[in-house]
């Protein structure tokens, strides 16, 4: 029988095992992170549909402040796991941050953010967006319809102050993508200048998911890129617009991942196991049937131990549309991704993304070889744990072998110019020439000294 614990100022939520046969775990109490985010609905899932408890296994979920609260919570093992942005397990193992091994064995989901303008800022973009026939603004929207907008305001003396989740967030990585492809600076980093904002023309800073629409409804920013249900949210609120989602920027792009320490997953290869199955088979039940789960997901995700926004908030943006301006009602049925597409299997080259945009903007301030690019993220991201869990589901009868890349090498095939805003492919591959490749960023030998690009 489930039973609700409340912890403290945290939400946690607890699942007992039923009777069933099960691997020998090692550790059968666990606890588990997350922060208030649609994407973290595989873990809601594995808790509320029992799939935790078919693995014998005791979970406690809580919600945390913010992500690098979560993360410690992981290195000291408070938590034995958590819902982590792709970038974390990375920048703990190779120190930037906290330095700590991390890995997964599991990724989340795929899309699911978008970029949010303040409604002053989208009536200025505004004259800048072709529209379309029926009078609507043409997607997708690019950046450059946001620099005439920057410039004004830098010609007025006013910061163009923008938000994103975290420094190794996929969110910052987006919004500095974006920004770049329309010809924006959104800045660079250096050992000596942690702010990200050296020779910016777009400020960005960090603020928590639930609070983006708040902090920009006071101004403080205008703009911010945030997974759901945040963009939705300030569209409701009427206080902004999402211009792009992460879909659109950058199709079936990787999103968040399951952390545990390297050190857990040592010490308890059956329990790391047990968990990577439930979270297959809840990333299974969210997709499955053609999303015909969704509408029970957000209920569940609405409540306030897990997400805790209006369930009419949430389904907008997980049930296969998107709301853009008000009433700008579009199709997206690939916005949330949970298991299609392969979208659950720990891809290198997903890893190697992540690693390409930490070198670009000077979070890893020297160059490195392509096989160091391969390596790291072969220390990180495990599929040989992911595949041992896909094959343990398909031995019990749970899984479909057809759905699992047996025969993967751990990369996924180039991107193709067309699924990518810029129109530059992506070929995991080869790290360095597609950092070549991108017209603004870090490359080559070059490096940050002082407030200047060098080399």
């Amino acid at each position: 029988m489930k039973t609700l614990h409340w912890l403290l100022a945290c939400s946690a939520l607890v699942a007992a095992p039923a009777s069933a046969d099960y691997l020998d775990v090692e550790k059968d109490e666990l606890t588990l992170g997350f922060i208030k985010l649609t994407d973290m609905a595989p873990l809601a899932v594995a808790y509320e549909m029992g799939f935790f408890e078919d693995e014998g296994l005791y979970v406690t979920l809580e919600a945390q402040a913010n992500w690098k609260v979560l993360l410690d919570g992981v290195i000291d093992g408070q938590l034995d796991g958590a819902h982590m942005l792709a970038g974390q397990p990375l920048a703990s193992t190779i120190g930037f941050g906290t330095e700590a091994h991390i890995i997964t064995p599991f990724s989340m989901d795929l899309n699911g953010n978008g970029i949010t303008v303040s409604n002053g800022i989208w009536e200025e973009m505004k004259r800048h967006v072709p529209l379309m026939d029926d009078g609507r603004p043409q997607h997708p929207i690019s950046a450059s319809a946001l620099a005439p907008v920057v410039e004004d305001y830098r010609d007025q003396g006013i910061p163009f102050n923008m938000g994103m989740v975290f420094p190794v967030s996929t969110h910052n990585y987006e919004l500095r993508y974006w920004l770049a492809a329309g010809g924006l600076e959104p800045g660079y980093y250096s050992p000596d200048d942690i702010s990200g904002q050296i020779g910016a023309d777009v400020l960005l800073s960090v603020t928590p998911p639930p609070q983006m629409p708040a902090t920009m409804e006071a101004g403080t920013i205008f703009g911010y890129c945030v997974g759901e249900p945040w963009n939705q949210q300030a569209v409701f609120k009427g206080i902004g617009v999402p211009v792009i989602t992460d879909y659109e920027l950058w199709k079936n792009n990787p999103e968040k991942v399951f952390g545990i320490s390297a050190q857990f997953a040592e010490e308890n290869p059956n329990t790391t196991l047990a968990l990577t199955k439930a979270l297959i088979r809840a990333a299974m039940w969210l997709d499955e049937n053609e999303n015909a789960n969704r509408g029970e997901a957000v209920e569940i995700l609405s409540r306030s131990e897990y997400v805790g926004a209006d369930e009419e908030v949430i389904a907008a943006s997980m049930t296969g549309t998107f709301e853009y301006e008000k009433g700008d009602v579009r199709e997206v049925p690939d916005f949330n991704v949970f298991f299609r597409y392969n979208a659950t299997y720990p891809f290198y080259s997903d890893a190697i993304w992540y690693l390409t945009q930490m070198r670009r903007w000077g979070q890893i301030s020297e160059p490195k070889t392509d096989e160091w690019f391969i390596e790291t993220a072969q220390d990180v991201y495990r599929p040989d744990i992911y595949l041992e869990a896909a094959q343990l589901l398909v031995d019990d009868g749970l899984a479909d072998a057809a759905d699992f890349p047996w025969d993967s090498d751990g990369f996924k095939e180039a991107t193709p110019a067309e699924d990518i805003i810029d129109g530059i492919p992506y070929d995991g591959r080869q790290p360095n020439a597609y950092l070549e490749s991108l017209p603004i960023g870090l490359k080559g030998d070059q490096i940050i000294v002082g407030n200047e690009v060098q080399g």
